[in-house]
C-alpha cells in the first residue's frame, strides 16, 4: 500500500475512509467536505508532492443505492508514485464537490468534462459549463445511467431535419450519397 495512505489517516483520522490496492494502485476514498483540503495537503506536504493531476473522472454503478464516485489520479513526478483519491457522493443529495482547479491548472477542462457528462458541480471553478455537449443541451448528462442510449427526444428531430435536408439535395447528389460514392477530393493524387 501506498505510504501516503497512513499519512492521511494521521493528519485527516475521520475524513479519511477505506484504502485497498488494486492491481498495483492504491485508492483511497476522502470526505467530500475536506477534499480541497486534503488534496492541497497531498499536492503541498514535503514527502508527498502529488504535483501532477493526471485525470478527474467520475464512475456510476448500476446499483442506485451506491454513490458516484470522483475519481482522482495523481501522480507525484519527484516520487514516482501514484495515488488515486475517490469522493462518494450520495445520489439523493447534490452532486457538488469543491474545484481543485486553484491547486491544478489542468483540472479546469476535466472538471468541465465530468460536469457536463455526469451533471457533478465543482464550486470555486472559474468557468463551468459544458465542453462536449453544446450550451443549450437541456436533455441530462449523458454519462449517466438514467440516460437513455439512443439519446432523447431532440435527437429524433435532428435526425428528422437531416432527412429533410436530404430531400433538397440534387438528385445528382442524392444518387451519389446512395450508391456511397464520394467523388473525387482536388488536389488529392
Amino acid at each position: 500500500m501506498n505510504p501516503s495512505v497512513d499519512a492521511l489517516r494521521a493528519t485527516f483520522d475521520t475524513a479519511i475512509g477505506r484504502a485497498a490496492d488494486v492491481r498495483g494502485d492504491t485508492i483511497v476514498f476522502i470526505d467530500a467536505a475536506r477534499s480541497f483540503e486534503i488534496l492541497k495537503w497531498l499536492k503541498e506536504t514535503p514527502g508527498q508532492e502529488y504535483n501532477y493531476l493526471v485525470d478527474v473522472t467520475a464512475v456510476e454503478y448500476r446499483d442506485a443505492e451506491r454513490p458516484i464516485e470522483v475519481a482522482y489520479f495523481l501522480r507525484s513526478l519527484h516520487r514516482r508514485a501514484d495515488l488515486r483519491v475517490k469522493v462518494e457522493l450520495p445520489q439523493d443529495q447534490p452532486l457538488r464537490v469543491d474545484s481543485v482547479v486553484p491547486l491544478w491548472h489542468g483540472a479546469n477542462w476535466l472538471e468541465r468534462e465530468v460536469y457536463d457528462m455526469f451533471g457533478i458541480s465543482f464550486p470555486g471553478h472559474p468557468d463551468l459549463r459544458r465542453i462536449l455537449m453544446w450550451e443549450t443541451y437541456a436533455e441530462g448528462h449523458p454519462l449517466r445511467k438514467d440516460f437513455p442510449l439512443r439519446g432523447r427526444f431532440s435527437r429524433a428531430l435532428e435526425e428528422l431535419s437531416i432527412a429533410e435536408t436530404f430531400n433538397e439535395l440534387p438528385e445528382g447528389m442524392k444518387e451519389r450519397l446512395r450508391r456511397g460514392d464520394r467523388g473525387k477530393v482536388p488536389y488529392s493524387e
